[in-house]
């Protein structure tokens, strides 16, 4: 039995919450379809971002969509959005520890895939 919570007590120690382990942002890739450059304006509910396509920007976690507005070189438009999704065991010891309430405030254990193509016509 003693030997169970010692067990148990380090797990949670070395999992612990998104918030504590997880940085404020994620880096995602975006890149068009067609292969060409361009400039795109992207936003979530944390933060607005705008640059020059291919590139990686540092996207602040949240868990609304990552949205696009996008232009490539030759006039041509891309938009849509990126969902959120979660990460799996650094929620385990989050909702384990308190709950989940930290993180559901700071989002920090959201995630965006890390390389997107934005489709172009």
């Amino acid at each position: 039995m003693k030997n169970l919570f010692i067990l148990l007590v380090s797990s949670l120690i070395l999992i612990s919450c998104a918030s504590i382990v997880n940085d404020p942002t994620v880096p995602v890739t975006l890149s068009f379809s067609d292969g060409s450059n361009g400039e795109c304006k992207l936003n979530n509910k944390r933060a607005s971002y705008s640059g020059k396509i291919p590139a990686t920007f540092n996207i602040r976690r949240s868990d609304d969509p990552l949205r696009f507005d996008c232009v490539t070189s030759s006039g041509k438009k891309g938009y849509g959005s990126i969902p959120s999704e979660m990460e799996g065991a650094k929620l385990v010891g989050s909702v384990l520890l308190d709950f989940g309430i930290t993180d559901s405030i700071t989002d920090k254990h959201r995630t965006y895939t890390p390389n997107f193509v934005i489709p172009v016509n």
